[in-house]
């Protein structure tokens, strides 16, 4: 079983279905609102344990009604939360969602998740060292994203680097990621350069391995020479929330297999979950994932 630890955010998601998305001091009747487990942590995490991983996730919640809702959903996906801390004097994270034509607008609120530290990484040590990935993006400190890079490099651990939501970093720490897996618009701010340039070009100034995702086009990596393109799969789009997640988890999961079938697992994996409402509703098992795959092949 592929070990997986995922250093991250934990939300609540409020999620509102619109007719379309509204303009500044308007106001519109929704069609319907749910309130479901997201944060790019924990989706990742879920992900990757309904992927057929065993995970860990390094984290924070409050001690609030969110907070115990989001960490039993977590531990009914087998999703080990022993370095999970719950704090008493802070909320747990929330994300507002409007969701309209298959797109979506996300505010996140990050509360518990601004208090995931660098020391929760370190006394995690035994758990990475003896992990296959470790996935980690940006909704939780950059020291702590630092530390994960620091401590997954010096252990020979791969360190998957999602870099949402998106800020230029130093090069060095891209340097410590095995893959960083952004889109054509986060690779950009990553690098400080121009977005509309050519994201191949951009890919290949990148000082670290790059897989970039294109949405339905699937997506691009690079590891030296030229980017190669692994298409994307064809489904029809209920909700794109929690896409990304998916193709991360699904990356970290089948990357001992080699790059190459990692990609194309993720990107099956990631049109998959976009076919059901919601960042987790509608992240797949190994089987559907497996059952897609045979159906491109066919």
């Amino acid at each position: 079983m592929t070990r997986i630890v995922v250093v991250g955010s934990i939300n609540m998601d409020l999620v509102t279905q619109a007719p379309r998305f509204v303009g500044p001091g308007e106001t519109i009747l929704g069609e319907r609102f749910l309130t479901v487990p997201g944060g790019k942590g924990a989706n990742q995490a879920v992900a990757a344990a309904r992927l057929g991983a065993e995970v860990a996730l390094v984290g924070a919640t409050g001690n609030d009604a969110f907070g115990q809702q989001l960490r039993q959903g977590l531990a009914a996906e087998s999703i080990d939360l022993s370095h999970t801390v719950q704090l008493d004097d802070c909320a747990s994270g929330t994300a507002s969602i409007t969701v309209a034509d298959g797109e979506n607008l996300i505010i996140v609120v990050p509360a518990a998740n601004a208090r995931v530290t660098p020391a929760q990484v370190e006394q995690a040590h035994a758990l990475i060292a003896r992990a296959d990935a470790v996935l980690v993006q940006m909704e939780i400190p950059l020291e702590t994203v630092e530390a994960t890079l620091r401590l997954g490099h010096r252990l020979g651990v791969p360190v998957i680097l999602n870099p949402a939501p998106a800020q230029k970093l130093p090069t060095e720490w891209l340097q410590l990621a095995r893959y960083v897996t952004p889109n054509q618009h986060e690779l950009a701010i990553l690098l400080g350069t121009d977005p509309t340039e050519d994201f191949r070009t951009l890919m290949q100034r990148a000082p670290c391995p790059v897989v970039l995702t294109r949405g339905a086009e699937g997506a691009w990596y690079r590891e030296q020479g030229e980017p190669i393109h692994q298409s994307g799969f064809q489904v029809d789009v209920v909700d794109s929330t929690g896409a990304g997640d998916t193709f991360n988890a699904a990356l970290a999961v089948f990357l001992h297999e080699g790059l190459a079938i990692a990609v194309r697992q993720a990107c099956a994996a990631a049109a998959l979950s976009v076919s059901k409402l919601g960042a987790q509703g509608g992240m797949p098992s190994l089987r559907e994932v497996e059952t897609r795959l045979a159906q491109q092949t066919g």
